[in-house]
Order: structure tokens, then C-alpha cells, then sequence
């Protein structure tokens, strides 16, 4: 069974967060579905991620060769070692248990963002869901919270 960890993004936006968190899940040899709520946001995190300073192989989903993506960008579900929400997306509990890793990524900045995750985490920890909460008040990511499940 996996755990949810959660992203409290103070410091660095997602387009800085994300590809650090998208190397290491790879190191772990990760298959990582990233969903978001929209195509747009998924289109503009593609280019961000192709304009980066890393080279991390990704394609958006909808093409021939989705199954074989190593990072394959959503607004649906797909099978995968590690799942990445942006932007409020879904994720279910049951999720928890398919996968290694989920982590929810979230706009400390935003208050309807930082609503929903605290929504998110409500379920997960509801649902006995091992959950940790990672905040980078202070300048790098440190565990201020956890759920034992």
C-alpha cells in the first residue's frame, strides 16, 4: 500500500516543484501519471517541462503511445507506480493502495487550493490512508504533519 504525500507550495510554483519531484519518482524507476483539471494547464505544464532545465521524457495523453509514456500527463486515470495531482485533480483512496507513491501538489497561495487539498486530506485520512503533509515555510520541504492510516 502506498501514501499519500501532500505539497504545500509556499515558495516555489508548481512549474519549479514539480520536475524535482518528477526526477525522483523516476530515480525510484516510477511510472508517473501527473493529472490535472484541465487540458490548457496540461498543455502549458508539457512546454514548461520540455523548456526545463532536465530532460524529462512525458508525453500528454491521447497519443498512440500513452501506455509507454514514463510521465504521461492527464485529466483522467491511467495506470501508474506514482500519481501527481495539480491544480485540486482527483484522487480516490482506493488510488493509495494501487500505487507507490500519490502526491498532491497545491498553491499555498491560493486559498480555494489550499481548501481543497485540506478537503483531499480529509478524505484520505478518513479513509485510513497513510498521509503526510510536507510545508516549505522555511525555505526547503520539511514533514510537519502525518496520518499513520
Amino acid at each position: 500500500m502506498g501514501e499519500a504525500y501532500f505539497y504545500h507550495m509556499t515558495r516555489t510554483p508548481l512549474e519549479d516543484t514539480l520536475p524535482v519531484l518528477l526526477g525522483r519518482a523516476r530515480e525510484q524507476g516510477w511510472r508517473v501519471v501527473v493529472r490535472g483539471r484541465s487540458e490548457a494547464r496540461l498543455r502549458w505544464l508539457d512546454e514548461k517541462l520540455w523548456m526545463g532545465d532536465g530532460f524529462l521524457p512525458h508525453g500528454i495523453s491521447g497519443g498512440p503511445h500513452d501506455d509507454d509514456q514514463p510521465i504521461l500527463l492527464t485529466t483522467g486515470t491511467a495506470t501508474a507506480d506514482c500519481v501527481v495531482s495539480m491544480d485540486g485533480a482527483e484522487v480516490a483512496p482506493d488510488e493509495v493502495g494501487e500505487a507507490a507513491r500519490v502526491m498532491i501538489l497545491f498553491d499555498g497561495n491560493d486559498d480555494g487550493a489550499v481548501e481543497r487539498a485540506r478537503e483531499q486530506w480529509r478524505t484520505m485520512t478518513g479513509a485510513k490512508v497513510v498521509a503526510k503533509y510536507w510545508s516549505q515555510e522555511t525555505g526547503r520541504w520539511q514533514l510537519k504533519a502525518e496520518s499513520g492510516g
